[in-house]
């Protein structure tokens, strides 16, 4: 699945859609203030932003009523959250990082990803946790690597040649 931004939205408007996706999937009507705490901004801030993205047709919002994603708004929403869940998995369940970290790095880096290094990332994603009792023996040995520092002193992949190769 390609991943496409809409109209070049910015990485603030961006997190503004989300966080209105993410509040509602909390079972909560969305409105200015919610978002304003959701991401830690002033309300005449999210006012502003709401502005923008309802001009650019992606929300629906009355002054002092709740803020609805248009579908267009939705898919642009659904795709940023995309983009996060598949780093997040990455850095977490790929290479090791905290949650919280992970978390926090994949909302500064789902901005600037392109599509296609993030089909990658999914793809890599899939393929390590398709059968977690048969893991790539590589990401094994990478959160072994993590742990103790200690290269493997011989790879489980074999040399054109079919010889075993050292690390």
């Amino acid at each position: 699945m390609v991943v496409r931004r809409y109209r070049g939205q910015t990485a603030s408007m961006e997190d503004y859609l989300e966080a209105v996706v993410m509040l509602r999937s909390r079972g909560r009507s969305v409105r200015v203030k919610h978002i304003s705490q959701e991401l830690g901004v002033k309300a005449p801030s999210v006012s502003a932003a709401l502005r923008k993205l309802s001009e650019d047709g992606l929300v629906e919002h009355e002054r002092y009523g709740q803020v609805k994603l248009t579908p267009a708004g939705e898919k642009s929403a659904r795709n940023v959250l995309r983009r996060h869940e598949v780093l997040r998995r990455f850095l977490s369940d790929i290479l090791g990082v905290g949650a919280k970290t992970a978390g926090n790095d994949a909302c500064r880096m789902e901005h600037s990803v392109s599509p296609a290094t993030l089909e990658r990332l999914s793809k890599l994603v899939e393929f390590a946790e398709a059968c977690p009792q048969d893991r790539p023996p590589w990401v094994e040995n990478y959160r072994r690597y993590i742990k103790s520092g200690q290269l493997p002193q011989r790879c489980p992949a074999r040399s054109v040649d079919g010889r075993q190769c050292d690390a």
